[in-house]
């Protein structure tokens, strides 16, 4: 079959983004408990305007709310969609590989805002150990999600290809 290669690459990388997913979800879901449990106590010594900001978070820098908030959303979609593309290379028909396809590129570009976010925060001060396992598994998402969707299409265009080569459906 001509698709084999681009699908069990798709399905290696969607097992291994599922478990890096369930890592970010994990540590991002920790740091927002974190911070809505410690921001009362942390704010009381600030200036005013930082003190009404919404996301402040007190582990890291300003940056730091809005990165927690999109890498655990990112986490929650990549996990949804990392099991349910692995549904959908088991099938194998051109239709569930397209879907898959479809949902990894929107779960990449979710990490890729995350991303974006990680960087951000990179840039303005040092951060504890957690959130830079934070971002670094969401740099290194960024790119595998970005793999995982190329070997879903590809997959999805073998398949289909082989279809109308052999005329079954």
């Amino acid at each position: 079959m001509a698709s084999e290669g681009p699908a069990a690459l798709a399905s290696i990388l969607l097992f291994l983004n599922l478990i890096m997913y369930i890592i970010v979800a994990a540590i991002a879901g920790w740091a927002l408990n974190y911070s809505i449990d410690e921001t009362p106590y942390a704010v009381l010594n600030l200036p005013v305007p930082i003190r009404l900001f919404p996301i402040y978070d007190p582990i890291g820098n300003l940056a730091t709310g809005f990165f927690v908030i999109f890498a655990l959303i990112a986490g929650v979609v990549g996990i949804a969609t990392s099991l349910s593309g692995l549904r959908d290379v088991l099938e194998g028909s051109p239709a569930s590989l397209l879907s898959a396809a479809a949902s990894s590129i929107i779960t990449w570009a979710l990490t890729l805002l995350a991303m974006g976010l990680a960087c951000k925060e990179i840039s303005i001060s040092l951060r504890p150990p957690n959130l830079r396992t934070l971002e670094a598994l969401t740099i290194i998402l960024s790119g595998t999600q970005l793999l995982c969707a190329g070997a879903l299409n590809a997959g999805a265009t073998a398949t289909t290809a082989q279809e109308r080569f052999t005329g079954r459906r």
